[in-house]
């Protein structure tokens, strides 16, 4: 969804077609993550702190429910990082992570030319969705 900036008007419509309401909470967090057509992975908490620092009257349950929907319709792909923290990317294509464990960080890679499926046995009646791969990563001494 984040290739090129999104207005006010194409924020409305995309969280349309993705069948929720747009909301003037929903709009507002849709503007601070996709707005600038960059790529970005946040924490709810770091979400509404931007939020906060934009003078948004939003609450914290807000940022969360709306994040849950974003996810929930393919807007942004959330990632379990551990099971303290949870980030959410607005690049939903096909990709991997480094997580950079002493900045709290996670950095964007392509792994090319895996073949995740022909790696994996899969019970017939199962089809692969989706792999998650993160590199964790932590800075030499």
């Amino acid at each position: 969804m984040s290739s090129f900036l999104f207005d006010h008007q194409q924020l409305e419509n995309s969280l349309r077609h993705a069948g929720l309401r747009p909301t003037r909470q929903r709009i507002e967090l849709a503007e601070l993550l996709f707005g600038d057509g960059k790529d970005r992975h946040l924490t709810a908490e770091q979400l509404y702190a931007t939020a906060r620092a934009a003078g948004k009257k939003i609450s914290r349950a807000t940022v969360y429910n709306a994040l849950r929907d974003f996810a929930a319709k393919g807007l942004v792909h959330k990632i379990l990082v551990d099971q303290d923290q949870v980030y959410f990317d607005t690049n939903v294509s096909e990709h991997q992570h480094l997580y950079i464990e002493d900045e709290h960080r996670l950095v964007d890679i392509l792994l090319n030319n895996c073949s995740w499926q022909s790696e994996v046995e899969l019970p017939e009646d199962m089809t692969l969705e989706r792999v998650d791969v993160i590199f964790r990563l932590r800075r030499k001494a």
